[in-house]
């Protein structure tokens, strides 16, 4: 079959970009495009004639975490994928690493074999430089009865100078050296493992899906910063941030190679690399914080060299002004409650319903009458669960799993507790999953949800790599996604399941902005993620859609179907959504059926 003039093209720009991956293009991918086109070309089952994004009366967009698209949905039938393309990672002289480092820190994956000697940095390995299934170095002996609390909280490096030294101008090739964990950055789960691909692909199901191939997170970095876009379509502010080179001023410090994490550095506390190293002369210098670099930094902060990114925005994990934040946080690190525009005052000015579903928000909001309480009587004054965090205080009886960087709106003065109209909104619009799992529940002959439900489930179920081949959280997706389609909401929702970032895992594809075409800014969008639309409207049963989105294409979708105005100039050019309903879309092919 000859290729498409759109993957033609897009050939055409990668080789011309990037020399050093012609070779590997020609050679690999020419090949693998050739194979996987065939895939597309499955007749399609007889669909709606010419859905519109009008026919939408309820979208729920589930918001998981920190994965990459080749390391979830890698071997999907028919995407741009993970085999034949994978990209040789370099060390600090851009040399090839001969093996991948291995980080000793995994309890699943130490005792494997050293195979490997990289006689060039001085290590071995059980890992050669290639991606690898972690599934084949799990080790679940340790606790067979609750192999998920074998893993510690992964570390991979996923922040926001970081990010973009590790695309390296779409290159994509220093995942390795700019993360703390070395080699586990190439590590995949294998695709047809996740519960909702086995979801999606049961025998006779009736439920249609396009995948999205080409879907980035919005800004680079972690999950704060990526909420914030999801919401608002820009980075957060501090007003007046301390300046002055203090404990309390919370500006990053890059170095020249605009990195702020190097071996040997203290970093505030944080991981550092261990195969790169700042020049001596940035060295005592460089730091990870909350903060930009600032753009005139105190003198015994060192220089912001020209190109930096820098001023007083908020791009690192950070936690909000009021309850709830981290029990125990000092206020010099608590940001200052934002006033911009959310997709949230764009809905409520229009009268559309929505919520922001967080799964353990009522213990850690403290509302002890609402679905998800789990602490007892308030005459009690005490956290009686267990699973509570050890410094919390009641009410505020957060979860000992809670992100409290994972409601966005929390950081807004439209829900400011200490305000009627800020508890007012607090109460109509800010509530815990497991109402929303009610809701559908009691969706039998007619549907509840409001118009717009944003699910962000609590860090455990969000499929947050903890170190292993953990699929809980891919376990709790998959229930959200068969909840909804097999209430009588499905037959006019549109399910959008994206993930906040790619937790610091390789991608193969350069987002748009790395020497590559497209909708971009100084902010993102960072690395591909998976990314999902199912809906009965879409036209076809399966499809691969490559359309170019990223995390604000959700917000220009509401936008569209609501008639709101945009945000900010990244949701005003990125592509809607809708665009997957549209069967005369050249964009979506037909896969198999199931």
């Amino acid at each position: 079959m000859a290729l498409s003039k759109t993957i033609i093209t897009r050939l055409k720009i990668m080789t011309k970009c990037y020399p050093i991956l012609s070779a590997r293009l020609t050679a690999i991918s020419v090949g693998m495009l050739v194979a996987t086109m065939s895939l597309h070309t499955g007749t399609a089952e007889a669909a709606p004639a010419s859905s519109s994004i009008k026919d939408v009366k309820h979208f729920v967009v589930i918001y998981m975490e920190n994965h990459s698209f080749d390391n979830r949905f890698g071997s999907w039938e028919g995407v741009n994928g993970r085999i034949g393309t994978y990209i040789k990672q370099v060390n600090q002289s851009g040399n090839d690493f001969q093996c991948l480092p291995q980080y000793s820190g995994y309890s699943d994956l130490f005792n494997v074999s050293q195979t490997c000697t990289d006689t060039v940095n001085g290590f071995t390995s059980g890992f050669q430089n290639a991606a690898f299934n972690l599934a084949d170095y799990q080790k679940t002996d340790k606790c067979p009865d609750s192999p998920e609390f074998c893993y510690e909280e992964d570390k991979i490096t996923h922040q926001f100078y970081q990010e973009q030294f590790q695309m390296n101008y779409g290159l994509m090739n220093r995942y390795v050296i700019a993360n703390y964990t070395g080699g586990s950055v190439a590590s995949y789960t294998e695709t047809r493992t996740l519960p909702i691909y086995q979801y999606l692909h049961r025998q006779n199901s009736t439920v249609r899906y396009a995948i999205m191939d080409n879907f980035f997170h919005a800004a680079f970095g972690g999950s704060f910063l990526n909420h914030q876009w999801l919401v608002a379509a820009r980075t957060p502010v501090w007003p007046n941030a301390v300046n002055d080179g203090s404990t309390k001023d919370l500006h990053s410090v890059v170095d020249i190679n605009g990195m702020p994490s190097s071996k040997g550095s203290k970093n505030n506390g944080k991981y550092n690399p261990e195969y790169y190293e700042s020049p001596s002369h940035d060295l005592p210098n460089v730091q990870d914080t909350n903060l930009t670099a600032s753009c005139n930094p105190a003198s015994n902060r060192g220089t912001t060299y020209p190109g930096t990114l820098c001023g007083d925005y908020v791009v690192n994990t950070s936690q909000p002004a009021q309850q709830p934040f981290k029990p125990g946080e000092e206020a010099y690190k608590q940001v200052p409650l934002q006033t911009h525009a959310t997709i949230a005052d764009r809905l409520s000015s229009k009268g559309v319903s929505w919520a922001w579903y967080g799964g353990g928000w009522s213990n850690a909001n403290g509302e002890y009458r609402s679905p998800g309480w789990t602490n007892g009587k308030s005459s009690d004054r005490k956290c009686t669960d267990t699973h509570t965090d050890p410094k919390a205080v009641f009410p505020y009886c957060v979860n000992d799993d809670y992100s409290f960087h994972h409601n966005p709106l929390n950081f807004f003065k439209k829900f400011d507790r200490k305000t009627p109209s800020g508890m007012s909104n607090r109460k109509r619009h800010l509530r815990d999953e497991v109402e929303f799992r009610n809701l559908v529940t009691n969706s039998r002959n007619k549907c509840k949800l409001r118009a717009v439900s944003f699910v962000k489930p609590i860090w455990g179920n969000t499929s947050h790599s903890r170190g292993g081949n953990d699929l809980i959280g891919d376990q709790h997706l998959a229930e959200l996604v068969e909840a909804v389609e097999s209430s009588s909401c499905a037959a006019n929702t549109m399910i959008i399941v994206t993930y906040d970032e790619n937790g610091g895992e390789f991608d193969h594809v350069p987002p748009p902005g790395q020497n590559m075409p497209g909708v971009f800014d100084e902010w993102g969008p960072g690395t591909r993620v998976p990314s999902l639309v199912i809906s009965p409207l879409l036209a076809f049963n399966a499809a691969v859609d490559s359309t170019q989105y990223d995390t604000t294409s959700i917000l220009a979708t509401l936008e569209e179907r609501f008639g709101l105005a945009p945000l900010s100039s990244r949701d005003m050019a990125a592509t809607s959504l809708s665009k997957t309903l549209d069967p005369k879309n050249t964009n979506l092919r037909p896969l198999p059926a199931p």
